[in-house]
């Protein structure tokens, strides 16, 4: 739940011996799923409480290496330049979860923190006209730099688009995007926030492909080389 994530920012967990660890990077709204295994090694994650371009620096307990969230990217110590396996993944209503896994499994409360779960510390921040610490550039093409955007590897639709089209068919993925997710960076309550919707993203075969959605700005600067899907 994002209710558990705004303040922990990392899970680590595992479902059927398969390790794995949910990620999310409040400043830069990214909702990254990633494999714990790498080389051969079981990582467990943290927060080390560095940002770069505004995003998550984890690190991994084992090694002490550090790792860019946005991108999966070991960017110090033995693991620099070793990519994280990144895994499909979406962010969805409880309400859709419930209606398509009536049975889930839900991440339980944690225990022995202070923590006003359920409420958001960066009220307002989606609505701002910038970033938080953020020295970089501004997206090109006009867009707002906290406006959000879904990424598939370096292209980035506009949620905007998204929402107004309700499906996209193109560069080899389908995308759909429906209503019922509230912001969790808008208001006090993560509950109350702004309509933003959730999306789906498939290939050809109907298998969700990873993704992510992004602020704008977070997009470009991790890739600035990459293509703005901005109309058909």
């Amino acid at each position: 739940p994002l209710r558990f994530l705004t303040w922990h920012e990392i899970v680590n967990d595992e479902v059927g011996g398969f390790p794995f660890a949910v990620t999310f990077c409040p400043l830069c709204n990214s909702a990254m799923v990633f494999e714990r295994r790498v080389e051969g090694q079981i990582l467990t994650f943290g927060v080390s409480g560095n940002l770069r371009h505004s995003d998550m620096i984890m690190f991994d307990r084992e090694t002490e290496s550090w790792w860019q969230q946005a991108v999966g990217e070991g960017i110090a110590g033995a693991f620099a330049g070793v990519e994280l396996r990144e895994l499909s993944g979406w962010v969805e209503s409880w309400q859709s979860f419930q209606d398509t896994h009536p049975d889930g499994l839900v991440m339980a409360e944690p225990g022995g923190f202070n923590r006003a779960y359920g409420r958001n510390p960066y009220v307002g921040y989606d609505g701002s006209n910038w970033p938080f610490l953020y020295d970089g550039a501004a997206p090109p093409h006009g867009i707002d730099p906290l406006a959000r955007v879904v990424r598939v590897g370096d292209s980035a639709w506009p949620l905007d688009r998204l929402a107004e089209e309700r499906i996209v068919d193109e560069s080899g993925v389908t995308i759909t995007w429906e209503a019922g997710v509230a912001s969790a960076l808008d208001t006090g309550v993560i509950a109350q926030g702004r309509e933003v919707g959730q999306i789906r993203v498939r290939n050809g075969a109907g298998q969700a492909v990873p993704h992510d959605v992004m602020f704008a700005f977070a997009f470009h600067a991790f890739w600035p080389k990459g293509t703005w899907m901005l109309a058909r």
